[in-house]
């Protein structure tokens, strides 16, 4: 029979039915039910509260909302109607509440400030929307300002304000340099909660010019800059310490107000000198776990989601060595409203009664006021059903009139909370929506569940029937859910068949019909069995089964509770499973699973993998556990126990393992007790008293162990002494006037009985006094107060219990609370052993005054000044610990060339004693760091200018620098290296003749009288030729030098020799030498001397067509040579000796000659002149140039290169043409200023035979210009 609900209990599931299934904020009706119900507006979507939108952009104003029929929207802005037919920058959404307003096309955002709320109207009510303030984004610029360089001392504080533009939303803080680099932050340095700057102690790295602040406006993506702000930090000797003094907050005291849920952010920033360390606390409680975070180097305390119980006094406290400084901060948490229960929309049908409850709670109390369809309840159209009681509307017999949109409105000073609840009041005659004719299957003897899914208001009443014309289902066997649902507990072969599910209410009926059938269960009638195979054997697993003829059974095979291996020796058949060729890794646990879409069946087997050969299988297997447990021959302190084994499963027993329980202390909880051979099956154990006893035995052989056996009988021993007392007993104090005496208890069973206490005595070491004594509860600690500090006591603790003392306990050593040491180390002596290490000596303090442990010494030391720089600047003290009585101790890293102060401290348990007096010692010189920067820069076609900084850290008196330097060709060789030595004071030069478009590689490290530091490299390139420049020759001068030097070494070469001329600055009388060689061979130079102080030199018996290298030194002077030049010999020539007898022109003049002058002067003139006559031009050419020799009789090659040092100056620019022909004007010297007469000597063909032995010393070539090598063709036509 079905059973009947109260009144009250059917409206209350009707409403919650009703709730879940159309209110717009939980699960959905059916469709179709949707459309045809009516339902009041709901709100689903709305802009938040505090809306701040971008001036640029389009204003988006969001409302949606649902309601059957579809809800109207309108608006009111400030409080009165919006009409926004009136605004043409403004437009609707179809089928929506949400406004656009068009700023992107004229409109402007300022203009449409103020407060917006949306109300969706049907004819069931009226909804509405939060209050919408619109405020558009603001991003002002920095108010112009004077901003005074800060001129701070080290070790003072600063603050640098930002003072940003106020804007909405405020922006975020920064602060960066002007390469855009945010500055470094630490505990000394940091950004306030208000976007200033604090420095605790300014120092002489912070100088600079630079700092800015910056506003980044994230809604609008801008950032604004503050203009720079100029700190210069000036020094003073010495830096005064000071004790910390707060920056902010200031005061001792200040408060805090923080909305409930919100982060609470305090902050304290301190002055000092050390720097302050920070502290929180709050006082009378904890910081809250989990939700406590520090920022900001701790300088700032974070609480997240903060509630009423974070109130109180938060103290911060800043400590440095010099002392503390403390500010308190009292925090109130307040609270906005928040819900407790919000009012839920509410269905009912006509007569029924109701509530709608709102409660809210905040700080303070919120208040609580109704509206209906958007207006004051007070003031809305009285309807006779409703009556409100404070938080609470109650309706009461309602008509379908009664339907409404109310709005519950929670609010205090810090905010409110709006909410939505509709009243719909339905007349709607039952539905079901359950489909029609909906088949059930289930297997027999299981559950069915047969849906009637139905709606109706008022709640309809649901009867089942089974067939068409059954009779009310009622009974035990049958389950009646309040959704409708029927439930057949446990369903038969006969419980098939046809359902009917009448839904009825006083405004109708209406049924449906089910179909139930039930299936025969899927059963496995043939299991796998567990099978032992032999190795490459075939085994097979048989899964036989029994199903429903209506049902498709799928079958799946796992080995181990996965799928089968993919190998083809695996043969699944219908009923079967086959491996075939056994391996070991086969072994393991194969599953049959069946499958129907109504149930699941399943079988397992195991399968052993044996080696051959076949013998009966034996299983081996842990053992049985033992049984039949006894205790016999009970006494205070031990008992037998006796035991049967069980089966030993083929594998032998190796021992027994025996555990016992304590029933009195420690219940539920096995402990071993000792363990005995396989073959023995009684034990004698040992008892302790004052234990309930049971036992338990375990079984062990090669396979493992056995079950724990079933427990024994219990057997309580009799109360005793205690056996032993506690241990690791120690005495140790933890301030100056106590000693706490601690020790590890006893275990439960070692009491030996009930009431156990300690004995706790001491007395003062080696002092003739009583042992005072206090009994103690079941403790781990004692306290003794008003001791000496660090005084030796003599300490025992001893158990007792109510039967008596334990033993009397063995003594042990302990000491008072230590204080801190009263003495300085004395005799501070410093050794210096180089420039980075030292050593430091000091006098044990006397053992009485470090009045504690002594744990070692502690050496502070703090460079106060580098000695090359004469400037000092506050540097954080470095220390380093001595362990145990250590009397010296190595100071490593020390800077060179620098002054350093340092003390010595004794440290103890308690702390550090006091500093002895500063010792002050000096570095000596170290060799420099390299220099801070070598800049190249105003290349030209010769030269380059070079600047360099100082050397971050010279390590003493800078004496010179070396700048070393090489050329760079295209394939990355590099060529000779040239070193200058450049004056300290300096810190540029003008590199001068060097190669035009030339890459050249510069290494530049400065000095001191130690040694060299360390380098620092940089290439450049000279400008190339662009505007026609005639190049400099070959192996043109590299610098100006500044000491003696050979430079602009040339070279004009002909077959078989090469004409070597150089420049040289220097002293006067210099002796030069000359190598040369093949040109990439690995042969030694040759060197030929060079006679006198001459600047040129020939070179002879040279190979035709061979490249050469050549270089030029001056004797005396290590190192003092020319960079390599390279030169190539011409090819080899035939002789270019003409015979101008036989020239036609020749032979025509003699013939004209002789038609001229008699016969006889006509013989006497050919006898005389054979080879031809020379005209007085040709004769003016045979004296032309003095460097252009005669060639040879026999092979042709030129004669002896001149001696003369010079000649007259080439032209300006001069070149060798490619003909390799000299101009005349070139050199017009007379060949009689190299002679010793003024008559040269000719041979019989004219050519010149005489050698030059005088020298004729003339003034240098000017400028760069070399002379020009003479070649074959020139003296041929000096003498055609």
């Amino acid at each position: 029979m079905m059973k009947k609900k109260s009144i009250s209990s059917s409206k209350a599931s009707l409403v919650l039915f009703l709730c879940q299934m159309i209110s717009a904020l939980d699960v959905p009706l059916d469709s179709k039910l949707l459309e045809e119900l009516s339902q009041p507006p709901t709100i689903t979507q709305q802009s938040p509260k505090d809306y701040i939108v971008d001036p640029r952009e389009n204003i988006v104003i969001q409302c949606e909302a649902k309601g059957k029929p579809p809800p109207s929207f309108s608006w009111t802005r400030n409080g009165t109607h919006f009409d926004i037919d009136k605004d043409a920058q403004v437009t609707m959404k179809p089928d929506s509440g949400t406004l656009v307003i068009n700023i992107m096309n004229g409109g402007k955002a300022e203009a449409y400030e103020g407060v917006y709320q949306c109300t969706a109207r049907n004819e069931r009510g009226a909804a509405i929307s939060n209050n919408i303030v619109i405020r558009p984004s603001r991003s002002p610029l920095w108010t112009k300002e004077k901003l005074e360089p800060n001129q701070v001392r080290e070790g003072d504080s600063l603050v640098l304000h930002c003072r940003p533009p106020v804007g909405l939303p405020p922006p975020i803080i920064f602060w960066m340099d002007n390469a855009f680099q945010r500055l470094p932050q630490s505990e000394r340095v940091s950004q306030g909660l208000n976007g200033d700057l604090y420095f605790s102690n300014v120092q002489p790295e912070d100088t600079r010019e630079d700092y800015i602040c910056y506003a980044r406006f994230n809604h609008t993506q801008t950032i604004q800059q503050k203009q720079p702000i100029s700190v210069k930090v000036f020094s003073t000797k010495p830096v005064t310490e000071r004790q910390p003094i707060l920056l902010t907050p200031t005061g001792s005291t200040s408060t805090k107000v923080e909305l409930r849920g919100n982060v609470l952010l305090l902050e304290c920033i301190a002055a000092g000198l050390p720097t302050p360390v920070i502290r929180w606390i709050k006082e009378g409680g904890e910081l809250p776990a989990n939700r406590t975070f520090f920022e900001n180097f701790k300088k700032t305390l974070k609480i997240i989601d903060v509630s009423e119980a974070d109130s109180g006094n938060y103290k911060c406290i800043a400590r440095n060595i010099l002392g503390s400084a403390h500010h308190v901060i009292s925090v109130t948490v307040k609270a906005a409203p928040y819900w407790i229960t919000a009012p839920r929309n509410l269905v009912l049908s006509p007569g029924e009664d109701g509530t709608l409850i709102c409660r809210a709670n905040g700080n303070p109390k919120p208040n609580i006021s109704w509206l209906a369809n958007g207006v004051p309840i007070a003031i809305a159209p009285e309807d006779p059903s409703r009556k409100v009681d404070g938080d609470t509307i109650i309706f009461s017999h309602v008509q379908e009139r009664s339907s409404a949109v109310y709005q519950c409105n929670a609010s205090n000073e810090y905010g409110y909370l709006l909410a939505n609840a509709f009243v719909n009041i339905l007349a709607e005659p039952p539905r079901i929506l359950t489909p029609a004719n909906k088949l059930y299957q289930v297997i027999a003897d299981s559950p069915a569940l047969l849906d009637c899914a139905y709606f109706g208001s008022p709640k309809p009443e649901i009867e089942w029937f089974k067939g068409v014309k059954g009779s009310i289902l009622r009974g035990n066997e049958y389950v009646f859910h309040d959704n409708g649902t029927l439930e057949i507990p446990v369903a038969q072969k006969d419980s098939a068949g046809t359902y009917t599910c009448v839904a009825r209410n006083e405004l109708g009926k209406i049924q449906n019909e089910v179909q139930l059938e039930v299936k025969d269960p899927t059963m496995i009638i043939k299991q796998p069995e567990y099978k032992v195979i032999q190795r490459y054997g075939q085994v097979s697993f048989e899964c036989i089964i029994k199903h429903d003829s209506t049902l498709l059974p799928t079958v799946i095979w796992l080995k181990d509770n996965d799928e089968l291996p993919d190998d083809e020796r695996f043969l699944v058949g219908k009923d079967n499973l086959t491996i075939m060729n056994v391996t070991d890794k086969d072994d393991g646990t194969y599953t049959c699973i069946v499958n129907t879409t109504l149930d699941s069946v399943s079988a397992s087997a195991v399968l052993t993998v044996v080696a051959a050969p076949p013998t009966p299988a034996i299983i081996y297997a842990r053992p049985n556990p033992p049984f039949d447990l006894e205790l016999t021959g009970q006494l205070e302190r031990s008992v037998e126990l006796s035991w049967i084994p069980g089966d030993e499963n083929n594998s032998p027993i190796t021992n027994f393992v025996i555990e016992y329980e304590d029933g009195l202390h420690e219940p539920g909880v096995w402990h071993y007790q000792t363990e005995v051979p396989g073959t023995q099956t009684t034990v004698q154990l040992k008892l302790s008293p004052y234990v309930n006893y049971s036992f338990r035995v375990i079984a062990v052989n090669e396979i493992g162990r056995s079950q724990p056996s079933e427990p024994s009988e219990q057997y309580l021993t009799k109360s005793a002494n205690p056996d032993e007392n506690p241990s690791n007993v120690q005495g140790i104090g933890s301030e100056p006037d106590n000693l706490v005496i601690t020790w590890e208890s006893l275990k439960g069973f070692q009491s030996n009985g009930p009431g156990l206490q300690y004995k706790v005595s001491w007395r003062q070491k080696d002092v003739d006094d009583e042992w005072t004594s206090v009994i103690v509860a079941n403790v781990s600690k004692y306290i003794v107060s008003g001791t000496p500090t660090f005084v030796p006591y003599e300490i025992k603790v001893q158990a007792l219990n109510d039967l008596g003392y334990a033993p009397e306990p063995s003594e042990v050593i302990g000491h008072s609370g230590e204080d801190l040491p009263m003495v300085a180390p004395g005799n501070v002596q410093v050794r210096v052993i180089n420039s980075t290490l030292a050593k430091v000596h000091w006098d044990p303090v006397p053992l009485k005054t470090v009045r504690g442990h002594l744990q070692g010494y502690k050496v502070y030391y703090w460079k106060v000044q580098s000695l090359s720089r004469r400037s000092r600047r506050h540097v954080e003290k470095k220390i380093l610990t001595f362990r145990g009585n250590k009397t010296f101790g190595m100071l490593p890293g020390l800077e060179p060339y620098s002054s350093y102060k340092l003390n010595v401290r004794v440290v103890n348990g308690k702390g550090e004693g006091p500093a002895s007096p500063d010792k002050v010692f000096k570095t000596p010189e170290g060799v420099p760091s390299s220099p801070s920067f070598l800049k190249i820069t105003n290349p030209t076609l010769d030269s380059l200018t070079l600047e360099w900084g100082l050397p971050t850290h010279p390590n003493g008196v800078l004496t010179s620098y070396i700048l070393k330097f090489q050329p760079i060709n295209n394939t990355h060789e590099l060529g000779p290296l040239v070193e200058i030595r450049i004056p300290a004071n300096e810190s540029s030069l003008i590199l001068k003749n060097l190669n035009y478009s030339t890459r050249y590689k510069f290494y530049f490290n400065a000095q001191t009288s130690v040694g060299s530091g360390s380098q620092i490299t940089e290439e450049a390139v000279t400008i190339m030729d662009e505007a026609g420049i005639l190049r400099p020759a070959v192996g043109a001068g590299k610098v100006q030098p500044l000491y003696p030097r050979i430079r602009n070494v040339t070279t004009a070469a002909a077959e078989t020799y090469a004409n070597i001329s150089w420049e040289y600055e220097g002293p006067d009388h210099a002796n030069f030498y000359v190598e040369y060689g093949v040109a990439g061979s690995k042969e030694d130079w040759k060197k030929e001397i060079v006679n006198g102080s001459r600047s040129f030199f020939v070179l002879k018996g040279l190979t035709p067509g061979t490249a050469y290298k050549v270089r030029v030194g001056a004797e005396g002077l290590s190192g003092f040579r020319s960079s390599e030049d390279v030169f190539e010999t011409g090819p080899a020539m035939a002789s270019r000796q003409v015979d101008i007898a036989t020239q036609g022109w020749f032979i025509g003049l003699m013939c004209a000659v002789a038609l001229l002058i008699l016969i006889l002067l006509i013989v006497c003139f050919i006898r005389r002149n054979k080879g031809g006559k020379y005209p007085v031009k040709e004769k003016e050419d045979a004296h032309a140039d003095p460097e252009i020799q005669p060639m040879k009789e026999d092979d042709g090659t030129f004669g002896e290169y001149s001696d003369a040092e010079d000649h007259k100056p080439l032209k300006k620019g001069s070149r060798t043409p490619s003909d390799r022909t000299v101009k005349k004007e070139d050199s017009d010297d007379s060949l009689v200023d190299y002679g010793e007469g003024v008559n040269g000597q000719f041979n019989e063909d004219g050519s010149f035979i005489g050698q030059y032995s005088g020298k004729k010393e003339k003034e240098p070539a000017e400028g760069n210009e070399s002379s020009e090598a003479p070649s074959p063709v020139n003296a041929m036509n000096s003498f055609v």
